[in-house]
């Protein structure tokens, strides 16, 4: 394994990763849970697409105001110490959130409250696990460990988490918060487990100015042309499908919508995304074998991004359970080949804040893409956002190819990696 600038000590670094894996699976059933709980119980309390938007927008605001500083405390501290913060701390914010639905205080800004300050624990804990997991496995197995981590994350968030929501909302819904703070609580817990010290700087990084340590990942980012163009990319689709979704339950869930579906079968449709999901991140590391990682990547986006006009055509639960396979097969890919290639071309001491950097501009716009699909179906309705966060998606996908095309052109017999693409910028 090549070296890092982690201490492992004698412990060894596959059981180190075991634990981060099981902690990754327990967060993000909690994840799974809270996503698509939060949103059921806001449609039972309201069906304005403005409010219930709201719930969508608390959640990913935090990335827009903390990414860059949670990126820089992740190349000062330890970074498993920062993970185990963030995971007890969300549990508290969890359960005190469920002890008042108890008390019959449950609304829906307790419920956008509980989302945000979630939301803020989960930029800290997200952001340090990218960083941490190279620290874990050697760089030849980053792609396999990532697509490891994405089945967890799949397992979780969809697999079990949105149809065990869609159960909870129903029976009981203080549960929607109780059971992510016993989930979180167990992630905190579990990453005690790995042994060892998780920093990646040494005592000078430590005393440099928090601003000119930010500035410097601000700086490699945007003069990394793939990294740029590739956050860009990302940026537009997370805005676009962010907008979507957050005004999707109203298109699929209710008597009165297109679909008209109960919360249960809403939450089937994630498990079926989960399903797909899995078998992406199984199997993206053989996609890239075959067409090479670019032309994977920019086939899972386009694929992606065209399947989100099947609802829209197709109001059709039977529609709709396939396409959120084929969504969860593409996503997923996606996801493995972008996260692995970051993993690869950002120097470890720069590795959490150039990936908050990164994920600034990547999930930036994700509150600004829900409250704008709220307001947008407010006016025009909820079809009109949905075919145009379609339209955006599909330019982003446009631009990124274009950017990228003059580099996959001329190899026959051996397709260019991103990592090499980086290295003739």
């Amino acid at each position: 394994m090549q070296r890092n600038l982690c201490t492992l000590g004698s412990e060894p670094v596959g059981r180190s990763f075991g634990y981060l894996w099981w902690s990754t699976g327990a967060s993000n059933l909690a994840d799974g849970v809270l996503k698509v709980g939060a949103p059921l119980l806001a449609v039972s309390m309201t069906r304005s697409p403005g409010l219930v938007s709201l719930v969508a927008a608390a959640g990913t605001l935090p990335w827009l105001a903390l990414a860059l500083h949670a990126g820089a405390l992740a190349d000062r501290a330890d970074r498993r110490r920062i993970m185990v913060a963030a995971n007890l701390a969300r549990s508290v914010v969890l359960a005190a959130a469920a002890l008042g639905a108890c008390l019959g205080l449950l609304n829906l800004w307790l419920l956008v409250a509980a989302v945000l300050l979630a939301g803020v624990c989960e930029v800290f804990a997200d952001l340090t696990a990218q960083s941490v997991l190279p620290m874990t496995v050697a760089r030849q197995d980053l792609t396999r460990a990532n697509g490891r981590v994405s089945t967890a994350q799949m397992i979780g968030n969809d697999f079990v988490g949105a149809p065990v929501a869609g159960l909870l909302v129903v029976a009981l819904p203080a549960a929607v918060f109780g059971a992510p703070a016993l989930l979180y609580a167990a992630a905190g817990l579990l990453l005690l487990g790995m042994r060892g010290t998780y920093r990646a700087g040494g005592p000078a990084s430590a005393r440099r100015p928090l601003r000119r340590e930010i500035a410097e990942a601000l700086r490699y980012l945007w003069s990394h042309r793939v990294l740029r163009s590739l956050a860009i990319t990302a940026g537009l689709l997370n805005l676009a499908n962010s907008a979507y979704f957050a005004v999707f339950v109203l298109w699929a869930v209710g008597d009165g919508s297109p679909m008209g579906l109960e919360p249960g079968r809403y939450g089937l449709m994630t498990v079926a995304f989960a399903a797909g999901a899995v078998l992406g991140s199984l199997l993206s590391g053989r996609a890239c074998a075959l067409f090479g990682e670019v032309r994977t990547l920019i086939g899972a986006w386009l694929a992606s991004s065209l399947l989100l006009l099947v609802p829209v055509a197709v109001p059709s639960a039977w529609a709709l359970y396939p396409v959120a396979v084929l969504w969860g097969i593409t996503g997923a890919a996606g996801n493995v080949l972008v996260i692995s290639t970051r993993q690869r071309l950002i120097p470890d001491a720069l590795l959490g804040r150039v990936n908050s950097a990164y994920r600034l501009v990547g999930m930036g716009g994700m509150p600004l893409g829900a409250a704008l699909g709220g307001l947008v179906a407010e006016v025009a309705g909820i079809g009109a956002v949905l075919v145009g966060a379609t339209a955006v998606c599909l330019a982003a996908v446009a631009l990124v190819w274009r950017a990228l095309s003059d580099r996959i052109s001329g190899a026959l017999t051996s397709e260019p990696t991103l990592s090499d693409i980086s290295r003739s910028r």
